[in-house]
């Protein structure tokens, strides 16, 4: 024990003595699990006893022979069937490893069901990453009341989680690639079926994830969105640049107005804030089902569990479905949809008395393989099951790396919802060095858009 701590000393300096508990870093014994009974990324090696769950074996490292960049990503498992499907009728069988939404969906939606296929863990990222994982679990720690992290490079920060705090960061910070360029169609449902679509380019730059790149100012991730239809709201851009301490340095937006032709600060684009073009269905903190400033909510680690979860869900994007084969009326189209056993990290935000959000509470379930939130239940004011979302998550091979390929966001009360991301009918997403820089994410390179 001496050792330890000798050791925890050398590796957090004066900090030792003034940092509460939860904020040191991982023991040096749990963190020497990492690559061995654990992987890198602090999932448990092995899979279940049941065998339902299968071991890491590596994941999809590399793409299938004849596949090249520009090409729609394969559906490894697409001649699979499923091994059962959840109704309404045999819910309370296998309730116990679904999570509140996921239930009140079969439940409450007419018809609606899960289909179950075999678990299987894609998850792989480049050998970088994996290095930078193991090491942050010894150099990376909380700051600023666990709403900042010190000490972390590239990768999670905290692959042995011993905190909400901790276990929220690694989402949040987790690997989804250096830069994304992607043309995505958001859906809007209504009660009755009907829906509106809308076309945006959307530019994502993860300054974070880059190796080598100073980063002195600790930003996070760049976002820009234009509108491309429809005909009313086209060409409206949005730009926000996050950074890792909202408290430090707040989020910062700007948007490009076409017909004024001008440039503004955009109002705060955090918390609960509307989601721009969401028809108040969904909050800024909603997309990636949960982004931004932790500081709100007390997050509780609540531990391992074993779910179903939507995951390798690439013929949620197959070309071979129109939108209108996906948009349905109560949900989207079970049969674009595929569910995975698979362990998940639980975690709990209880909103903290004299802060306020239309969310008294949110519980979002982390794929332990990737740190990917796959879905998030959000509470109303009285404690009540409101709003649940899911990631649509696919492992692209060539990045390679898992992330969300869609959200669905579904609000239970008025069986309405939002799909994001959907780009079944347009070219696919570009993963990798695309050219994009800190420059491109500013008002003057906004103004410069406009002008043309």
């Amino acid at each position: 024990m001496k050792k330890i701590l000798l050791a925890a000393t050398l590796l957090t300096g004066s900090l030792v003595g003034t940092l509460p508990a939860w904020a040191l870093p991982a023991p040096l014994e749990t963190a020497a699990n990492l690559g061995h009974e654990l992987t890198p990324m602090g999932a448990i090696r092995a899979g279940n006893a049941e065998g339902t769950i299968p071991a890491w074996t590596g994941g999809i490292a590399t793409p299938p022979p004849g596949w090249h960049a520009g090409m729609q990503r394969l559906d490894p498992f697409a001649n699979e069937k499923p091994l059962f499907s959840i109704t309404a009728q045999n819910v309370a069988k296998y309730e116990s490893k679904l999570a509140p939404g996921s239930a009140d969906m079969v439940k409450s939606l007419p018809g609606y069901r899960l289909d179950v296929y075999p678990t299987h863990r894609t998850f792989a990222a480049p050998q970088f990453i994996y290095d930078n994982a193991i090491a942050n679990a010894t150099r990376a720690h909380l700051v600023d009341d666990g709403q900042d992290v010190a000490g972390a490079a590239i990768a999670v920060p905290f692959p042995i989680p011993h905190n909400g705090n901790e276990a929220v960061w690694n989402h949040l910070l987790r690997w989804r690639g250096l830069q994304i360029v992607r043309t995505v169609v958001t859906a809007i449902t209504t009660p009755t079926g009907d829906y509106t679509l809308q076309h945006w380019l959307e530019k994502i730059y993860l300054p974070y994830d880059t190796p080598g790149l100073a980063n002195p100012h600790k930003l996070d991730s760049m976002y820009w969105q234009e509108v491309l239809g429809p005909p009313r709201i086209a060409g409206l851009i949005t730009l926000s640049v996050s950074y890792q301490d909202p408290n430090e340095q707040p989020r910062q937006a700007w948007q490009y107005y076409p017909g004024e032709r001008r440039v503004r600060r955009a109002p705060e684009i955090s918390y609960d804030t509307p989601y721009n073009n969401a028809d108040g269905l969904a909050t800024v903190d909603d997309y990636d089902l949960f982004n931004g400033a932790l500081d709100r909510y007390e997050w509780k680690l609540i531990g391992r569990r074993e779910i179903y979860v939507p995951y390798n869900t690439n013929k949620f994007q197959d070309p071979k479905f129109q939108y209108s084969d996906i948009l349905k009326k109560d949900g989207p189209n079970p049969d674009a949809m595929r569910w995975e056993l698979h362990r998940v990290w639980v975690v709990d935000g209880t909103l903290k008395p004299d802060f306020m959000h239309i969310y008294s509470r949110r519980t979002m379930y982390l794929d332990e393989d990737s740190w990917q939130a796959l879905i998030s239940d959000r509470y109303d004011g009285r404690g009540t099951l409101w709003r649940t979302g899911m990631a649509m998550v696919v492992q692209s091979p060539d990045v390679p790396g898992l992330a969300a390929d869609g959200y669905v966001l579904m609000d239970l009360y008025q069986h309405r919802y939002v799909v994001q991301g959907m780009h079944n009918q347009e070219k696919p997403p570009k993963y990798g060095d695309l050219g994009l820089t800190a420059r491109d994410y500013t008002p003057d390179a906004l103004r410069k858009f406009g002008r043309r």
